[in-house]
């Protein structure tokens, strides 16, 4: 596409105690190269770290840089807060522990051009920066952790149900109403379902890299699994036909292991074999994953499997009804989905 026609991109960004990655994340979108017009609006939370005192920097420092307040500290709350102060046609969501790949913004352009897509997405490539952290993205970008999901394991480019984050066109976000802000998490799957009830195309790019920073610990990524899998059952009850088997698979799993213990402990020792068998496939599984990786890193592999696993599928199974009572609109507007230049 000619530099002159190249529309201009509004990146926007969530944020919440993210002290520690703000300021590379912002620096990777900053030094995009795409030489059309620019800029990044910074949702803050209420943050208990130094997030603000750095954004302020940050604004100081560039003037494509600019904040509003997400006094929630939701995610979706934040998302269309950035949307509604952000003003160009092309809105790509980066998240504040995010890195873009150089040309991330270019690229998603031109597939945006050529797909004529609502929106494009591509690889969550998770990076640790300790032993633990490489454990977590091994397991995150292993088909033992995640299944088939082209966005954690990469894949042929084409159309998706969802993608990691997303690079919009705007009507499209202003016809569906932007984020529900109900959906505290799985929002982008939710959004993106309704996309393609409207008939716009989801497409998915390996060429699209985000550098993604895992949770540092045990407990935050039982969480953070925790809420994917009680969101996910939320998504469930309110859009029929968006389930399907990898979804599945954590919660029967959680059901089986539950179900071996209580006949193994209660009825024959033959039911540990269960989750014997469970573990024993997770040990195997998470050799070919830590390839290459230290000792250090791999022998903390299962542990990481099993978490997310365990996590996801007990969010999933005890997810309550009382989340998200507003039912979505049955009534879509439309999308467009004529391949048509991202800047018009």
């Amino acid at each position: 596409m000619p530099q002159q026609q190249l529309p201009a991109v509004s990146v926007i960004m969530p944020v919440l105690d993210e002290e520690r990655h703000l300021r590379n994340a912002v620096r990777h979108i900053l030094e995009q190269e795409y030489a059309g017009e620019m800029e990044v609006v910074i949702a803050l939370g209420p943050s208990t770290d130094r997030t603000d005192e750095i954004a302020a920097e940050l604004v100081r420092e560039d003037p494509r840089v600019h904040t509003v307040p997400n006094p929630t500290g939701r995610t979706p709350a934040a998302l269309n807060a950035a949307i509604k102060a952000s003003r160009h046609p092309v809105v790509v969501r980066v998240d504040g522990h995010g890195m873009l790949s150089p040309n991330y913004i270019a690229t998603a352009v031109r597939l945006l051009e050529e797909t004529g897509a609502a929106n494009v997405g591509g690889i969550m490539h998770a990076e640790g920066e300790n032993a633990w952290e490489q454990a977590v993205a091994a397991a995150m970008t292993s088909r033992i952790g995640v299944g088939n999901a082209a966005f954690h394991t990469g894949g042929a480019a084409g159309p998706a149900e969802t993608v990691y984050l997303g690079v919009f066109r705007r009507e499209v976000l202003e016809a569906q109403g932007g984020y529900n802000e109900e959906f505290i998490r799985a929002q982008d799957w939710e959004l993106n379902f309704r996309i393609r009830e409207a008939g716009g195309l989801i497409w998915f790019s390996p060429e699209l890299k985000v550098q993604y920073r895992p949770r540092p610990s045990v407990r935050a990524l039982a969480k953070q699994y925790k809420d994917y899998g009680k969101w996910r059952h939320v998504v469930a009850r309110y859009h029929s036909g968006s389930i399907n088997l990898r979804y599945l698979a954590p919660p029967a799993a959680v059901c089986a292991i539950a179900a071996g213990l209580v006949v193994g402990a209660a009825v024959t020792p033959w039911g540990f074999a269960v989750p014997a068998g469970y573990l024993a496939a997770i040990t195997a599984g998470s050799l070919p994953a830590g390839k290459g990786l230290p000792l250090k890193a791999r022998a903390q592999i299962p542990v990481a499997l099993v978490t997310m696993h365990m996590s996801w599928g007990t969010g999933f199974l005890t997810s309550p009804r009382s989340l998200a009572r507003k039912v979505i609109a049955s009534r879509r507007p439309a999308v467009r989905t004529a391949a048509a230049p991202a800047g018009k």
